[in-house]
């Protein structure tokens, strides 16, 4: 099932693509949109979108280099 324009906003802070620019992303077969001020959850936090990301829960946060 192909996503419509009302599908594409962000799966964090429910902003439309003719709002803010969204990425598109694709975790567990499945598509979602996020958008550039979000990404950073995903990345560092991503249990903050349990319940709006499948599986988010049980994701691991980046952990970089302390250089």
């Amino acid at each position: 099932m192909g996503f419509t324009t009302a599908d594409q906003i962000c799966l964090n802070c429910r902003r439309s693509e003719t709002m803010i620019p969204l990425v598109s992303l694709r975790y567990d077969r499945n598509e979602a949109w996020i958008c550039s001020q979000c990404l950073p959850v995903l990345i560092h936090h991503p249990q903050r979108l349990a319940g709006k990301l499948s599986g988010a829960e049980s994701m691991t946060p980046f952990q970089g280099d302390d250089d």
